[in-house]
């Protein structure tokens, strides 16, 4: 099952890394044609905006994957086994509503715009909604798996804190370890 789910990412990270292609071609063109050629891709900026949208989601049932979201671990890190348990089982349920909200809007949206036309390409506005559809239906079987996993008791204490720390928090985090450890060894001569 990870192996599936695995390479369903893989593939996510070569569609997103394929539009981010797509929008630099598109956008460079663009550029290249209004400022040497006084002309343009008239679906360049519509396009554009469209594949943004649809990297982003994508990126973040990727993210999710990973355990990648930025948080602050300052209280759950120093909560027992238990609570760390408990604080990840009411966030995972939190979240499974909050995509479920997220899948109905989206669906509402998609119904609505179904038949309203964007003005250059005149592709339905549906487009745009779908990807939240599309976050949504990948995204619950993947917090549904992370939360099997904690109810199982399958995750480490260390897997508990599923969040990634800023950079800046984790280089300041090992330049204090660092310096805590020299104090520590004088300590124990």
């Amino acid at each position: 099952m990870t192996r599936i789910i695995d390479r369903a990412c893989k593939f996510l990270e070569f569609l997103i890394a394929l539009g981010l292609a797509v929008m630099v071609a598109l956008v460079f063109g663009n550029v290249v044609l209004r400022y040497g050629f006084n002309s343009g891709i008239t679906l360049s900026e519509e396009v554009s905006r469209w594949l943004f949208i649809w990297c982003t989601f994508l990126g973040a049932i990727v993210a999710l994957r990973e355990h990648g979201h930025l948080g602050v671990d300052m209280v759950v890190g120093r909560l027992p086994r238990w609570g760390k348990q408990f604080c990840l089982l009411i966030a995972h349920i939190v979240m499974i509503g909050i995509v479920v909200l997220l899948f109905k809007g989206s669906l509402e949206q998609a119904k609505i715009n179904w038949d309203v036309t964007a003005p250059t390409t005149g592709a339905s506005m549906a487009i745009v909604y779908s990807a939240g559809i599309a976050f949504s239906v990948l995204a619950v079987p993947l917090l549904l798996l992370d939360l099997w996993k904690v109810v199982s008791g399958q995750l480490s204490d260390d897997e508990l804190v599923m969040i990634q720390e800023s950079e800046e928090t984790a280089q300041l985090k090992q330049i204090l370890d660092d310096a805590d450890a020299p104090e520590e060894q004088k300590a124990k001569a």
